[in-house]
C-alpha cells in the first residue's frame, strides 16, 4: 500500500472511530434527553412583539400557568381575564417583592373566576422567570418580563417552545414553585 493511501485510510478508519464513539455522558441538569421541539424565536422591540403573549394566551383552551418576576403589562393581564371567562384555568405565579408593583390590575385578576395567584414569599432570592405554559403544549421563556416596557423599549428575547415535553418540564418546576408552604395567596381564591 503506498503511503498516501495509507494516511487516507487511517484518516478515514480515525474519523469513523470519532464518528461513532459516544461523547462523554451529561450529568445534573444535562442528563435529560434533548427535546425536541417546534421553536419560535422573537426579538425586540419591534413592530408587534409586546402583543406576542396576549395573542399565544387568546389560544388556551383548559390550562395556562404563568411563573413572572412581574406583571404589570395590562394587555397580558386582560388576555388572562379574557382566558379565565372562557373556562381556562389560569395560575400565576410571581415573584415577592416585585408582584406589589402590579398594582390594581393584578389584584382585580385575581379575584376572577378560574384565576388563582400566589407570590412567592419575600427572600432575598428572586423567583426570576418570565415563562407560561399553554394546555400542556406550549412554553413561552426568555428574558422579556410581562410588563409594557419590555416589550416596547428594552432589548429582550422570547422563546415560543412547542412541546408536550417541554410544557411538563415547565410544569414540573411550576408544581414545586407553587407548592412552597410559605408562598403567599393573592385574591379571594
Amino acid at each position: 500500500m503506498r503511503p498516501r493511501r495509507r494516511s487516507a485510510t487511517a484518516f478515514l478508519v480515525a474519523l469513523i472511530v470519532f464518528l461513532v464513539t459516544p461523547g462523554p455522558q451529561a450529568a445534573g441538569l444535562l442528563a435529560p434527553e434533548p427535546i425536541v421541539a417546534g421553536v419560535r424565536l422573537f426579538y425586540g422591540p419591534g413592530e408587534g412583539f409586546g402583543a406576542i403573549d396576549a395573542r399565544l394566551i387568546g389560544g388556551a383552551r383548559r390550562s395556562i400557568d404563568l411563573a413572572g418576576f412581574v406583571l404589570t403589562d395590562r394587555g397580558v393581564i386582560n388576555a388572562l381575564a379574557r382566558a379565565a371567562a372562557r373556562g381556562v384555568k389560569v395560575r400565576v405565579y410571581l415573584d415577592g417583592e416585585e408582584s406589589a408593583r402590579s398594582g390594581e390590575a393584578l389584584a382585580s385578576l385575581a379575584n376572577t373566576q378560574n384565576v388563582e395567584v400566589r407570590r412567592k414569599a419575600a427572600t432575598r432570592d428572586y423567583m426570576h422567570l418570565k415563562s407560561f405554559q399553554i394546555d400542556e403544549r406550549l412554553v413561552r421563556t426568555g428574558s422579556a418580563n410581562f410588563s409594557f416596557s419590555a416589550g416596547s423599549y428594552q432589548d429582550n428575547d422570547l422563546i415560543v417552545l412547542e412541546s408536550p415535553q417541554a410544557a411538563g418540564r415547565f410544569l414540573d418546576v411550576f408544581e414545586h414553585l407553587w407548592a412552597r408552604p410559605d408562598n403567599q395567596r393573592i385574591g379571594l381564591r
